[in-house]
């Protein structure tokens, strides 16, 4: 028996797996050179498409909306969505389906994770790009969201800011003022004013009504003045009360303040040269407790001294 020689070691046999592994690769490419030459014609038709898509976009967005920030993000997934198209249309042409399927499998685990992990940011981008379509106010607006009221100083894809009038701004997610009632004080250019007064039950009521028509109607700023409406309300305990409403021009010249403040004088002005009363509260004290003294029997002296100087 002869003993191996670990230097007479054969490897041919390696060198002609590696070689002919080589070639059957390089008969691969040969055989994909009009795929690949596909592939790429493919890749540049689809880029210049994304492009020309993304322009036509853009034109058409401004004609609805003119939300600079929704335009640029829906226009860039709009390009990436057709160039991502036609990758996979690529990878198809080049027998590449297993890298396909496992693209897409990761993919849809990826968008599943971020969708639980991130759904309030989704929920508020969506309801971002749903505001920025229907428009239900735009920059300068005077509007009342949850509570809030203010003017509308900017928007995004996730907040509404609305500066109130007491100088503080409010960042309101726009999930909660697309699911929440929006007041838009601006959108119809005027607004009403409703004041409750109250004259003395001996006042004329004719008089009075007619009193306070004409003091509202020589207002600076009220407009419709057909529209004014008076109403008696009902009997007080004091008074007997009546509403008075009318608009005015908002925004405008005149805050609602203003113009609040202005029919208040008005009335109380017109009240004071016919003699009409605006009554206040009438309060009665019974001092006749159980057990005590009632006050009209009790006799009132200096100091609580009740005997004779």
């Amino acid at each position: 028996m002869q003993d191996s020689d670990p230097t007479n070691i054969d490897v041919s046999k390696p060198i002609t797996q590696v070689t002919s592994k080589l070639e059957s690769w390089l008969d691969a490419l040969i055989n994909m050179i009009p795929n690949m030459l596909v592939a790429i014609i493919l890749f540049i038709a689809f880029l210049l498409l994304a492009k020309l898509i993304k322009k036509l976009f853009n034109k058409i967005f401004k004609k609805s909306s003119d939300n600079k920030a929704v335009e640029n993000l829906l226009s860039t997934i709009i390009y990436y969505l057709i160039i991502g198209l036609g990758l996979f249309i690529i990878l198809g042409i080049l027998k590449l389906d297993k890298a396909v399927t496992s693209l897409l499998a990761g993919i849809g685990v990826l968008g599943l994770a971020l969708g639980f992990a991130f759904q309030d940011i989704a929920a508020n981008f969506v309801s971002g790009i749903i505001l920025a379509f229907r428009k239900p106010f735009v920059i300068g607006d005077i509007v009342k969201i949850e509570g809030f009221m203010g003017t509308v100083t900017r928007t995004n894809l996730r907040v509404t800011v609305v500066q109130t009038f007491q100088g503080q701004e409010v960042y309101i997610p726009n999930k909660e003022v697309l699911s929440n009632p929006i007041i838009n004080y601006t959108v119809l250019g005027e607004r009403r004013i409703d004041l409750t007064v109250g004259i003395s039950y001996g006042d004329d009521l004719d008089k009075v009504q007619e009193l306070v028509i004409e003091a509202i109607k020589n207002i600076e700023g009220v407009i419709r003045k057909d529209d004014i409406i008076f109403s008696y309300k009902e009997f007080g305990d004091s008074s007997i009360n009546f509403d008075i409403k009318y608009w005015f021009k908002y925004p405008g010249d005149y805050s609602f303040f203003d113009m609040r403040s202005n029919a208040i004088m008005a009335i109380k002005s017109a009240f004071d040269k016919s003699d009409i009363t605006i009554p206040f509260p009438i309060r009665t004290l019974d001092f006749g407790v159980k057990g005590g003294e009632k006050l009209s029997d009790m006799k009132l002296g200096n100091g609580g001294d009740t005997s004779e100087s």
